[in-house]
């Protein structure tokens, strides 16, 4: 069952000069999908990105979560949409240092007015699932940045979103936090079903992924499916990757 649908979307930017940041692109994500979103830089990525998680929207175009079109919300309604349908992680982490990581992680909980007793139920499921449970009550600085990106992980999912939106989640990470917070993001794929959206440039994180989608020019080049071989996948990704060009 798909979960996204993303038909016929177009992003112009300028006005006496145009740019296509995206071209008439579409795409399907089934629910439970974990989908890399590959390209050279100014491929249209992170426009992609934006206008899927309505922080921007498409000149043309339609997209829909759960059969429900996002691109007409607004206001208070589109506010509720974001905090408790969207997940987000940032390269940047995006945590607030006042916080323990206890807190960060249930401030949507906290924003939606949920009872104490409820939010930390829910704070003990997640922490449990992503192994961080003896973090909860250090602050953002005592934890290293693979723990860090975790936490953020936690509170994009606390809400149990319909889809998990990841921006280059180890963009500022050392190779082995990366691998940490990968083999996080598919196991809570595997074993809890969130649908993952994640652009990359990186092809070993994208290995990870189910499905690679790679963009060039705000189309759709080409996409490829991971087997059950990741190395072999992982050169795949590289083959294609050699064939688009141009700095990731």
């Amino acid at each position: 069952m798909d979960i996204l649908n993303v038909n016929n979307i177009s992003k112009v930017y300028g006005k006496s000069i145009m740019f296509n940041a995206l071209d008439n692109l579409s795409f399907n994500v089934e629910e439970g999908e974990f989908i890399g979103i590959m390209g050279p830089s100014g491929s249209g990525k992170t426009t992609l990105l934006n206008v899927v998680s309505t922080v921007d929207k498409p000149t043309v175009g339609e997209i829909k979560l759960n059969g429900k079109d996002i691109l007409h919300l607004k206001g208070d309604e589109l506010a509720l949409f974001r905090r408790r349908k969207l997940g987000f992680v940032f390269q940047d982490f995006n945590l607030i240092d006042t916080l323990t990581i206890g807190e960060n992680i249930v401030l949507p909980l906290t924003l939606d007015k949920v009872e104490e007793k409820e939010q930390d139920k829910r704070l003990i499921e997640i922490a449990t699932i992503l192994g961080i449970g003896d973090l909860l009550n250090k602050r953002t600085y005592e934890v290293s940045g693979g723990q860090a990106q975790r936490a953020s992980i936690a509170r994009a999912l606390i809400n149990k979103p319909s889809i998990l939106l990841a921006d280059e989640p180890t963009g500022n990470l050392d190779s082995k936090s990366a691998k940490d917070v990968m083999e996080t993001f598919e196991k809570i794929n595997r074993e809890n079903k969130v649908t993952t959206m994640m652009v990359t440039h990186d092809p070993l994180v994208a290995s990870y992924c189910n499905r690679i989608l790679f963009i060039k020019d705000g189309s759709i080049y080409n996409e490829i499916y991971k087997g059950e071989d990741r190395a072999q996948f992982y050169q795949e990704i590289i083959d294609v990757l050699a064939l688009l060009g141009g700095r990731n």
